[in-house]
C-alpha cells in the first residue's frame, strides 16, 4: 500500500510540475511575442481577418452582390456612403466583395499549409534523420527538383492543366509548396539527429517513429511555426497570381485576384476597382508577416532564456 501511495504521489507530483512548466513557459512565450509591437499589431490584423472570414454576413453591406448580381443602374460609381469602396462595371459592391474574398483566400492557406507542411515535414525528418543513405539521397533530390522550378510557374503549369477552380488551385500549389518544409526540415533534423538525447533515445530501444516526432521533431518545431506564419502571405499572394490570370476561383464569387484583373481593364479612371482588392492583400499579407516575425522573435528569446 505503502509502495502505490508513493507511486500515485510521484505521478500526481510530476504531472503538477508539468503543468505548471508549461504555464511558465507559456507566459514567457507570450511576453517575448507582445514585446515586438509590430507583432500585437499584425496579431490585431489577422483576428480581423478571422473575424470578416468567418462572418462576413455581419460585415458585407449587400451579401446578394456575391452572387450573380447585375445592377446597372449603380454600375462604376466611386467610393460614396452608399458603396464605400464603389461598384464595379456590373453594379456589385466592391466592399461587400472584398469582405468575403477574405474567407476564400484564408481557407486556402490553411488548406494548403495543413496539407504540404505534414508531408514535407515528415519527409525532411526522414531524410535527416537516414543522413547519407540511399533514402536520404532519393528524397533530397526529388525535393530538388521540384525547388529547381518557381513555385509560381509551377503552379501555373498544374492548374493549366486542371479545370479552374479553389480546388484545383489549392492542389496546384500544395505540389509547389511541400519541398521548402522538407528543405527546412531537413537542415534541422540532420544536425538534431546527432545530438546526445537522440543517441540516448536509440540507445534504449525507442523506436525510429517515436525518435522522428518526440525527439527530433519538437526541437524543430521553431523554424516550422515561424515559416508557416510567413507563408500565409506568400499562399495568399499566389493564390491571387493564379485567379488574376484566370486559374482560381471562377466568377461570379469574388476572389481578390480575380477582382484586381478585372478592374485593371478600367484603369486609371476607375481606380477603385483595383485599389481596394489590393490594399485588402496588403493588410492581410502584412498581419501575417508581422506575426511571423514576432513568433520568430518569440521562439528565439525563448530559447535564449
Amino acid at each position: 500500500m505503502n509502495s502505490n501511495n508513493l507511486q500515485h504521489d510521484s505521478a500526481v507530483l510530476k504531472k503538477s510540475w508539468i503543468k505548471t512548466s508549461t504555464k511558465e513557459n507559456l507566459k514567457i512565450y507570450w511576453y517575448n511575442f507582445r514585446r515586438n509591437k509590430l507583432s500585437l499589431i499584425g496579431l490585431i490584423i489577422v483576428l480581423i481577418c478571422i473575424s470578416l472570414a468567418l462572418f462576413p454576413q455581419l460585415f458585407a453591406r449587400y451579401p446578394a452582390h456575391v452572387e450573380a448580381f447585375v445592377d446597372y443602374s449603380n454600375a462604376s460609381k466611386g467610393p460614396s456612403s452608399e458603396f464605400w469602396f464603389g461598384t464595379d462595371n456590373y453594379g456589385r459592391d466592391i466592399y461587400t466583395r472584398v469582405i468575403y474574398s477574405f474567407r476564400g483566400a484564408l481557407v486556402m492557406a490553411i488548406v494548403v499549409l495543413a496539407i504540404s507542411v505534414p508531408i514535407g515535414t515528415t519527409l525532411g525528418l526522414i531524410a535527416g534523420y537516414f543522413q547519407g543513405t540511399i533514402v536520404d539521397t532519393i528524397i533530397m533530390r526529388l525535393t530538388d527538383i521540384f525547388l529547381a522550378i518557381p513555385p509560381l510557374i509551377l503552379a501555373m503549369s498544374i492548374a493549366s492543366l486542371l479545370e479552374p477552380n479553389m480546388t484545383n488551385t489549392m492542389i496546384a500549389i500544395t505540389v509547389s509548396w511541400w519541398p521548402w518544409y522538407t528543405r527546412l526540415v531537413y537542415t534541422n533534423a540532420a544536425s538534431h539527429s546527432q545530438e546526445y538525447y537522440v543517441k540516448n533515445a536509440e540507445l534504449i530501444g525507442a523506436s525510429t517513429p517515436h525518435v522522428l516526432f518526440k525527439e527530433v521533431l519538437p526541437n524543430c518545431m521553431s523554424p516550422i511555426l515561424t515559416k508557416m506564419a510567413l507563408d500565409v502571405g506568400w499562399v495568399i499572394i499566389q493564390t491571387a497570381s493564379l485567379s488574376f490570370v484566370g486559374l482560381g476561383e471562377q466568377p461570379p464569387h469574388p476572389a481578390f485576384g480575380q477582382m484586381i484583373s478585372d478592374g485593371s481593364n478600367y484603369l486609371p479612371e476607375q481606380w477603385w476597382q483595383t485599389i481596394f482588392p489590393a490594399l485588402a492583400i496588403i493588410f492581410l499579407v502584412l498581419g501575417f508577416n508581422f506575426v511571423g516575425d514576432g513568433i520568430r522573435d518569440m521562439f528565439d528569446k525563448g530559447s535564449q532564456s
